[in-house]
């Protein structure tokens, strides 16, 4: 039988939660323009079996490795922010969020050959989604762009406490890049966490911690994941796939499973209601980074990051954790 996780005292998370307010994180991944189209419906279209929304508002929220920075720095940490968009309405509208949550994004590059990352949800007034469109560019980031971005990356490691990569598959995340954020991080004896997609698996060789969600560890793995043993064997495979030190595997209402460090172990959902996951991986990857960044162990880290996303998931879109809700939800 597996044994438990050390429990994480209130004492102990408020120590490690006052910490954070010292610590700084480099985010580096593909960043995207979440836009929710909201409206109410009341009837069903004549021309197609398809709910009509009578359009009522539009509402903008950063998403992706700009969702993670915003979970960093909404934890009251520093937050540098490395990214790449768009010479477009879409890029600008994102800068502006950073800029208004305290988001230091001088990092981002440029690329006119490409267009920011969109996603425009259809929502209806009870949050339920009708449709989503995608306005995105995949192609992987060219060699003068990889250049600028392992530039930009090690212009900011300096003091670093912890950096997260945040792959969404839109490009950035290249071999190359990666290989290189995790030898300058590794030099530098700084953890280096990574927000995976499956395809790119080869990439993430030498991270400190990877955290798929079940459904991309059953893809790695070809296991099917119904049980904390399910979950156990999952783990153990994965680390050894992607030559990573450690993985933390979320599983939605089933909670999340940790291997690193020696340690294993099941952590229970904390969640209470669901009303959108998502971004929910953005902030499980952001306050597991922070809480190290913070002088907390793995396995408090990761109890850490299990009680941030049970508060996210109750929030609409792509949403973030106070420090006051993080310690009153490990109390």
């Amino acid at each position: 039988m597996t044994p438990p996780l050390p429990p994480l005292s209130a004492e102990r998370a408020q120590a490690i939660v006052q910490g954070m307010r010292r610590a700084r994180v480099v985010v580096i991944g593909d960043l995207m323009l979440d836009q929710f189209t909201i409206g109410q419906v009341t009837r069903i279209s004549p021309e197609a079996p398809v709910p009509v929304v009578a359009f009522e508002r539009d509402e903008f929220r950063a998403g992706g490795a700009a969702n993670v920075a915003l979970n960093v720095r909404s934890l009251g940490a520093q937050v540098d922010l490395i990214g790449l968009v768009g010479a477009d309405r879409a890029a600008a509208r994102l800068q502006e969020l950073l800029g208004v949550a305290e988001v230091h994004a001088s990092g981002l590059i440029t690329d006119d050959k490409r267009r920011t990352t969109t996603k425009v949800r259809i929502v209806t007034t009870r949050n339920q989604q009708v449709a989503r469109v995608d306005y995105e560019s995949d192609d992987p980031a060219s060699e003068r762009v990889e250049d600028a971005l392992i530039q930009q990356f090690q212009d900011r490691i300096a003091g670093a406490g912890a950096i997260v990569v945040s792959d969404y598959l839109k490009g950035l995340v290249t071999r190359r890049l990666t290989a290189a954020v995790i030898a300058d991080a590794r030099g530098r004896r700084v953890p280096v966490l990574v927000d995976p997609k499956i395809p790119n698996l080869e990439h993430y060789a030498g991270a400190t911690i990877v955290t798929p969600n079940h459904h991309e560890a059953e893809v790695a793995t070809h296991l099917r994941i119904r049980t904390d043993e399910d979950a156990r064997q999952a783990a153990g495979l994965f680390r050894a796939r992607a030559r990573c030190a450690g993985v933390l595997i979320t599983r939605g209402e089933h909670g999340m499973w940790l291997t690193c460090d020696g340690l294993e172990g099941h952590l229970p959902a904390t969640a209470r209601e669901v009303s959108d996951v998502t971004g929910a991986g953005d902030t499980v990857v952001a306050t597991l980074a922070l809480a190290i960044a913070a002088g907390a162990t793995t396995a408090e880290a990761a109890q850490l990051a299990n009680a941030a996303a049970g508060i996210v998931v109750a929030k609409f879109g792509p949403a973030t954790v106070t420090p006051a809700e993080l310690l009153d939800a490990t109390r």
